[in-house]
């Protein structure tokens, strides 16, 4: 009998490159679950991406192996596709913020096991002007920390490294003046972050992005972060965002399928942590239950959908 087959693809760079320790294991789980194996580490960028569009339709499943941006190469590749395959993720980055929506294990040879003996979870993912991500658009205060920040300094500082980065920025913080149109509404506004999730965590930070959020019913989180006028107004923002309380007025929050964003000049943009492009105008579209993920039967996110 034919074995299935899968292909694995993985960054050897990420997370101060652990999976070299951990490759021999994960590969062995997969064989012995049946699965006829081949692999392929990234060479530069959009190589993930390049090959899952190109290959994914030779394998019964994709298992990808680094960090958020290891995932949103492999579900963009995947994305472009007519036809598409199963997606299992082994975490490895610094962050790994949808891994932690998703329950996915943090040990790797867990993760491996998971991928291969889990269950497939419809997944929402988003559209970007021609583009595509799986869990957060951003932009604004922090957003080009991540992509700015050094690989070593991201694999011994984790989340840290972000905010030291972010903090140093604050006396100069930059506003964009934008129209953002979504259900059949426009607000305008100064605006000195924003983001489009489809995630529990950001940036590190668990339930950051609002409460009752499910992974696969067609909406987006909105976060939109007006500019404050002086320290106390910035003072209450910074308070509301760590204590998750969506108390006061320079906090725009709301649930949407989809966002079309004006704004005087062109506003650099990241996507799952990287970097997604200068525009003027985007339009995000949530596309819904698009890419199989594999989860954990019986995880805690799964029963949101019975709420």
């Amino acid at each position: 009998m034919e074995k299935k087959k899968l292909l694995f693809v993985f960054n050897p760079f990420s997370g101060k490159g652990q999976i070299k320790n951990k490759l021999m294991g994960i590969v062995d789980q997969f064989v012995k679950a049946g699965y006829e194996v081949t692999i392929h580490p990234t060479q530069r960028p959009r190589d993930a991406m390049e090959l899952i569009e190109e290959r994914a339709g030779e394998y019964a499943r994709i298992v990808c192996s680094g960090g958020d941006g290891t995932l949103d190469e492999t579900v963009t590749g995947m994305m472009k596709r007519k036809e598409r395959v199963p997606i299992g993720y082994i975490p490895s980055g610094s962050t790994n913020d949808f891994a932690v929506s998703l329950e996915i294990p943090k040990r790797m040879d867990r993760a491996a096991q998971l991928a291969v003996e889990g269950m497939p979870f419809d997944c929402d993912i988003g559209r970007f002007n021609q583009d595509y991500f799986v869990y957060i658009a951003a932009f604004g205060l922090f957003t080009d920390v991540s992509y700015a920040t050094r690989q070593d300094l991201k694999n011994r500082l984790g989340h840290v490294a972000y905010f030291l980065e972010g903090i140093k920025r604050l006396p100069g913080i930059q506003s964009y003046h934008m129209q953002i149109c979504y259900e059949d509404q426009c607000i305008e506004d100064e605006f000195i972050y924003g983001m489009v999730t489809n995630s529990t965590s950001a940036g590190g930070f668990k339930n950051i992005t609002g409460k009752n959020v499910k992974l696969d019913d067609g909406l987006f989180e909105a976060t939109l972060i007006r500019m404050p006028k002086n320290p106390l107004e910035l003072n209450a923002i910074v308070a509301s965002l760590t204590n998750l309380i969506d108390d006061t007025d320079f906090i725009y929050t709301f649930k949407t399928e989809r966002l079309h964003i004006k704004s005087l000049g062109e506003v650099s943009w990241t996507l799952d942590g990287e970097y997604g492009g200068s525009h003027s105008e985007v339009v995000i579209e949530n596309q819904k239950q698009a890419v199989q993920i594999i989860v954990k039967p019986g995880a805690k996110f799964l029963s949101w959908q019975e709420q």
